[in-house]
């Protein structure tokens, strides 16, 4: 009873993270514009998908491309199907990127409406006409490659479509920071804009044991469209590197960019893209060969309501895209799990190791993450069945609690070079 009295004696200890009343507000009606933005979003692309379907589109189109693509070869019309899949390819990812519009400019305009972006409609427009074109680009190339593996190879296409795209994703993932992102942001080296900064930065990546030089660390003019802070580790091999955004270094004190710093060496530490690669081909090889069965199934099941002649004709590409959107969607709490997982890794790295450099690397570490909480006006308490589905990260409010109890003593992870 004594016992009890006491405990009841003790005053609470206040949240890690907190807003205050009017942010809070804000922060409960931006995670459910969100929410209702991603289910309702994605209901009504593929809602849209199965209406198209059910009115007979991929036959119509296909029809239409076959008429397109035929030539006189000595007699009668010959169909050329590499041709037609060029035609429809293009036709159907288009088709998808105009579906997918409205809950994208609804998305803009609540950022904008709730002081999360400033980019205005023209470079937004700008920016998504690139996005979609560099889809439509290599969609083309992929949906193409598809349909010719399916003819080649009906039962075992999509062994052989996965095997294909792995060097395809590493690629990409390389080229990203030196050939896509400069289309859309600027770079510069971050030693041209806060020296000091760079110093402190290294004197953190030594005590890791890395050497990460300063050619690899550079600031991203997001303050062109964002309010919000960030940096993130990107590359791999000899386009890896730290990039921290101008925000960041405009409204963060120096000593939680470290904090922020020494998260982003802990994916570098622990090898997070490479295992990100890994998970992300060991989970597609499961998905592709569960899209074929259902492909093939689907195909069988309804050809004459589609009019479809099998799996190898171009009038079932929507029903490919259909399942193929619906596979993404149910797998996304796979994905973000595992990228939960490495942001909390990588979270217990950086205040391990900021621990050695500053003793109040705690108090810092909670600092940071109220600060981005409320830059973003992250909700403190988001429903756990969104954070399971939807988030990459842990909620802020867990990450702050988290940096708050850490054991300091721990001694992080540490590499010899870059790689």
């Amino acid at each position: 009873m004594l016992n009890a009295m006491l405990l009841l004696a003790v005053p609470a200890q206040a949240p890690a993270y907190v807003l205050p009343p009017a942010l809070l507000a804000k922060a409960h009606a931006l995670e459910l514009l969100h929410t209702a933005l991603y289910f309702g979003g994605t209901l009504w692309e593929l809602l849209a998908l199965a209406l198209l379907l059910r009115w007979g589109a991929g036959s119509r189109l296909a029809r239409w491309a076959r008429s397109l693509t035929r030539h006189r070869g000595g007699g009668p019309f010959t169909a050329r199907p590499w041709l037609e899949g060029l035609v429809l390819a293009p036709l159907w990812l288009a088709i998808l990127a105009l579906i997918a519009l409205p809950g994208s400019l609804v998305s803009h305009s609540v950022r904008v409406r709730f002081g999360l972006s400033v980019e205005h409609w023209w470079p937004w427009w700008g920016d998504w006409a690139a996005e979609e074109g560099m889809t439509l680009l290599l969609g083309t190339l992929l949906l193409s490659a598809v349909f010719a593996l399916i003819r080649w190879s009906p039962r075992r296409w999509w062994l052989w479509f996965w095997l294909l795209i792995q060097p395809i994703v590493v690629l990409g993932v390389f080229l990203a920071p030196i050939a896509i992102d400069p289309l859309f942001n600027r770079f510069t080296p971050l030693a041209t804009q806060d020296a000091p900064l760079v110093a402190r930065l290294e004197q953190v990546a030594r005590l890791g044991g890395l050497a990460i030089p300063p050619e690899r660390m550079f600031m991203e003019d997001a303050s062109k469209r964002d309010t919000g802070m960030n940096a993130y580790v990107t590359g791999i091999g000899a386009s890896k590197r730290i990039v921290v955004w101008d925000t960041t270094l405009q409204r963060v004190p120096p000593d939680e960019i470290l904090a922020i710093y020494a998260h982003e060496q802990g994916h570098y530490v622990l090898g997070h893209i490479w295992k990100g690669i890994l998970f992300e081909a060991l989970l597609t090889l499961g998905l592709f060969a569960l899209l074929a069965r259902l492909f093939r199934w689907a195909v069988e099941r309804f050809e004459a309501r589609w009019h479809v002649t099998g799996v190898t004709d171009y009038a079932a590409l929507p029903v490919l895209l259909f399942l193929a959107s619906c596979l993404s969607f149910l797998s996304a709490p796979v994905s973000n799990a595992i990228s939960r997982f490495q942001e909390h890794a990588a979270d217990v790295y950086g205040q391990q190791l900021l621990t050695r450099l500053l003793p109040n690397a705690a108090e810092i570490e909670v600092d940071d993450f109220n600060r981005l909480g409320r830059a973003w006006l992250e909700d403190p308490a988001p429903p756990r069945f969104v954070v399971w589905w939807t988030y990459t990260h842990p909620p802020v409010a867990d990450r702050a609690e988290e940096a708050r109890r850490m054991p300091p003593q721990a001694t992080p992870k540490t590499q010899a070079a870059p790689h």
